[in-house]
């Protein structure tokens, strides 16, 4: 299956009908593997539920989950709008790198979280948006496109109008918006590479994701940015958007990001390390990943636009330790 088709975990399930058509590839597969396919952002179990209560309909006719679809049948998803807290606009700071009529552009800092949930009722990124830009509680996820999680920094696009929206997911599906991270790494590279491995939900621990046999296809690309004795500072860009793929990739490689609180194992102190070095390894407060650079088409005038977000202090910090007591 082309991958233009598939929609990336990144691309936020919208909770207004989408339609798909069946490629040559899918024909003759049953019904539930192929949404499966095509509607990656819900897991397989969602998806039958809503096969059997005509949420999800194939050539708009009720089906069962074992029918066979065929080529250019069309598969016409209205999904279940999530169980959520009131969206409320909140009168807060946000960091603005750019805004107009049809998006904005953020510095997301590390610990704000984008959606309210459970545990995180106020104070979002969208309360926040909400109060700036009142017109995004018309959007669906209040005009958020794609994720960056709550202790990841960095830059951040979001939708103002129903062009911009669907403009912005289409991008992300057809993987036409470029992002770059820094990330810290512990352990050493000869030079930069691509990994691959799909990643999918971890087989013991449903809370984390893993690389796994059946996940979803994940390819990550680096570069070195800086050599340390211990560690390395990477360049990093996606051709996927896995739920935690950079942690995930890394930590799988041997490689976990410093600070990571779910994939960074036990932090074993680096050889010969000084105390001052150890300390701020040890209370490093987060994964060491900063959402750099962002690229995409402007939705309204197709303009390429490029935005940047400066290194956090946190990071800045860590990355100046590591030079001085941490030489390569």
């Amino acid at each position: 299956m082309r991958e233009s088709q598939r929609l990336d975990d990144e691309v936020l399930a919208a909770e207004e009908p989408i339609s798909v058509r069946v490629p040559a590839d899918w024909h003759g597969a049953r019904l539930d593997a192929t949404a499966a396919s095509l509607f990656p952002q819900f897991s397989r179990s969602r998806l039958a539920e809503w096969i059997k209560e005509g949420r999800l309909l194939r050539n708009r006719l009720t089906a069962k989950p074992r029918d066979k679809v065929v080529v250019d049948d069309e598969l016409y998803l209205d999904p279940e709008s999530e169980d959520r807290v009131d969206w409320g606009p909140e009168d807060l700071p946000l960091d603005i790198l750019y805004e107009d009529n049809h998006v904005v552009v953020m510095n997301k800092p590390a610990g704000l979280v984008v959606h309210p949930a459970a545990g995180h009722h106020s104070g979002t990124l969208v309360n926040r948006l909400l109060a700036h830009a009142p017109e995004v509680s018309a959007l669906p996820r209040g005009g958020i496109v794609h994720r960056l999680d709550k202790d990841t920094s960095g830059v951040m696009v979001a939708a103002r109008s129903s062009l911009a929206h669907k403009s912005l997911v289409a991008q992300l599906a057809e993987r036409s918006v470029s992002r770059v991270y820094s990330a810290v790494c512990r352990g050493t590279f000869s030079g930069g590479g691509t990994i691959e491995g799909p990643i999918g939900r971890h087989p013991t621990s449903r809370t984390k994701m893993a690389v796994v046999p059946d996940g979803k296809p994940a390819i990550t690309h680096y570069r070195i940015a800086q050599r340390f004795g211990a560690h390395t500072e990477l360049d990093v860009s996606l051709e996927s958007g896995r739920t935690h793929q950079i942690r995930v990739h890394f930590a799988w490689r041997k490689h976990p990001l410093v600070g990571d609180p779910v994939y960074g194992g036990r932090a074993a102190r680096p050889a010969g390390a000084s105390e001052r070095l150890a300390s701020a390894l040890r209370s490093f407060p987060r994964q060491a990943l900063h959402a750099r650079e962002l690229t995409f088409f402007h939705p309204d005038s197709s303009e390429s636009m490029h935005f940047s977000a400066p290194i956090p202090g946190d990071l800045a910090d860590l990355l100046h330790c590591l030079s001085e007591e941490d030489p390569a």
